[in-house]
């Protein structure tokens, strides 16, 4: 499948709500070959996805980027813990306001995802849910949630829970799909991981 290809029922969330304690600053803010890391999140979304928001927390600078880019912002809602769930549930319900069948999550931090990762977890997941594998294991945070998802996901952070997101996937029947390149799929979580990915 062409991973150019825009899928008219399908819209996508970079999860950019984080506090990045580790990188001391906003990771999604970083420049990496010269565009935020967000931008680039959120330009691979839109290469499979008809629309793209932004989980970002209020007031910070992923915000900020996301409104210049023209991007919608979802926040958590309040009562809910931190963690991604509360930004696959915002997603959902927005995709589901927009009448899409799925949503399609990408991390913000991980700029060197495979060009077709998100064309290939659409045609892997049908009508149901799939998630990005390498040889490292699971990669949760690369997924594919079908909308009818959104009750599961509101049990699962009921009374302040937040399950591991891969075992809600897999509760899902997500199916999973194998990325051959591992390195692809590593995260920023300083700014000396950036300077490592940048390269000399």
């Amino acid at each position: 499948m062409d991973p150019l290809i825009s899928h008219s029922d399908v819209v996508g969330l970079v999860l950019a709500g984080g506090r990045s304690v580790r990188f001391g600053s906003e990771k999604a803010a970083a420049i990496f070959a010269g565009e935020p890391l967000l931008i680039w999140a959120a330009r691979r979304l839109q290469r499979s996805c008809t629309a793209v928001a932004v989980n970002a927390r209020p007031n910070t600078q992923a915000q900020a980027l996301a409104r210049a880019a023209g991007l919608s912002v979802l926040h958590d809602e309040p009562g809910d813990p931190l963690g991604p769930l509360a930004g696959v549930k915002v997603g959902l319900r927005w995709a589901l306001d927009l009448g899409a069948r799925a949503l399609a999550v990408s991390p913000c931090d991980v700029p060197r995802l495979p060009e077709d990762v998100f064309s290939r977890l659409i045609e892997a997941a049908g009508d149901g849910a799939a998630m990005a594998q390498t040889a490292e294991g699971r990669q949760p945070l690369c997924a594919l949630w079908p909308v009818s998802a959104l009750p599961r996901v509101l049990e699962a952070l009921h009374g302040g829970n937040h399950p591991p997101t891969w075992r809600l996937l897999e509760q899902l029947g997500a199916r999973q799909v194998h990325f051959s390149e591992a390195n692809c799929f590593e995260n920023i979580n300083t700014p000396d991981d950036l300077a490592a990915l940048e390269g000399p």
